[in-house]
């Protein structure tokens, strides 16, 4: 089942009028939440999430989540706005984004301008904002999926070779749940996935700040240790509490962290285990975030590990500042 919004009259791409949109993205554990806070101090700033588990509540040590005092300390949006026996599609994730900073942009001129900063690892969610994807509001349909996986990729590729040339031809042959999503537009909504597909990039300006460590053993060692962070905080107790609230077949529980320590718990893995898993599987999560992130030759990136990291930021913010101010 998915999440179900209200319709909201936003325009396709967004509208903020003598507004702009701060990106902060990059790999898990570079420490992006900690430069948003101190950008978000400074410019009077609301952090929108960029992270596909934040949206669920009671998913919390295992996401990272901001901490209630971070919260209270500057405006976040876009974190537990869903159940977590219901799906949050991107589509869903796009139009509530799309709704907080039309919000932000209406506040009054008596006020100070609200700074929208979006924040996190997802990179599809940032892309969706950033790029204004099209994306078909059709909802997963469980059903008709287990009835494509029954009849098997390669005729369901053919299929769909046949329906959608240009899906198909974008979407490899070995790659069932593309194919399936491409597949179950179609029958829902009647029309090519690749006529729904397409971007309609925003009219304002936004600015991409990407942090990455040079040095990839650091990376590695912060990795290591928030993983620590995270079992001292009582990760333990927050996955057997779910498990028993939910069920251990919860979707969630099969995600990062989560299935880990799932598996500690039903007795298949050492605590130890589960923690050197949970860090191994998440550095090959940041290598992927790594190499997603750098193909977007529009993000300006910097070293997480650099001393004067928020001077070189702001330096660089404030340049964007008189860029938009000359025009340009």
């Amino acid at each position: 089942m998915t999440a179900n919004f209200d319709p909201i009259s936003v325009s396709p791409a967004g509208s903020l009028p003598n507004s702009s949109l701060i990106v902060i993205c990059g790999a898990t554990a570079t420490g992006k939440s900690g430069l948003a806070m101190a950008l978000a101090e400074r410019l009077n700033g609301l952090i929108l999430s960029a992270d596909s588990r934040q949206v669920y509540r009671e998913f919390d040590i295992g996401t990272a989540k901001p901490s209630l005092s971070d919260r209270q300390q500057v405006p976040h949006a876009l974190i537990d706005i869903c159940e977590p026996t219901l799906t949050l599609t991107l589509a869903d994730y796009q139009q509530q984004a799309r709704l907080c900073l039309s919000q932000a942009a209406a506040q009054p001129l008596t006020q100070p301008l609200t700074q929208p900063l979006l924040v996190g690892g997802t990179g599809l969610y940032i892309k969706s904002i950033v790029r204004g994807l099209l994306i078909p509001r059709v909802a997963p349909q469980p059903a008709l999926r287990a009835q494509f996986r029954e009849l098997g990729q390669p005729f369901c590729h053919a299929l769909l070779r046949q329906i959608d040339p240009p899906a198909a031809a974008k979407i490899h042959p070995h790659d069932p749940v593309r194919t399936q999503r491409a597949l179950e537009v179609f029958y829902v909504s009647g029309r090519p996935i690749s006529q729904q597909q397409g971007e309609q990039p925003p009219n304002y300006p936004i600015l991409q700040l990407g942090l990455d460590c040079a040095n990839l053993d650091q990376l590695s060692l912060r990795i290591a240790r928030r993983t620590a962070e995270m079992l001292e905080q009582g990760l333990v107790a927050e996955v057997e509490h779910l498990r028993q609230k939910y069920g251990a077949d919860l979707p969630l529980l099969n995600t990062l962290g989560y299935q880990e320590i799932s598996q500690y718990l039903a007795g298949d893995l050492t605590l130890k285990q589960a923690e050197a898993e949970i860090v191994l599987h998440t550095r090959q999560f940041a290598k992927q975030q790594r190499t997603w992130f750098k193909a977007d030759a529009s993000i300006h990136w910097f070293d997480a590990d650099a001393v004067n990291l928020l001077d070189q930021v702001w330096q660089r913010l404030r340049a964007f500042q008189a860029e938009q101010a000359a025009g340009g």
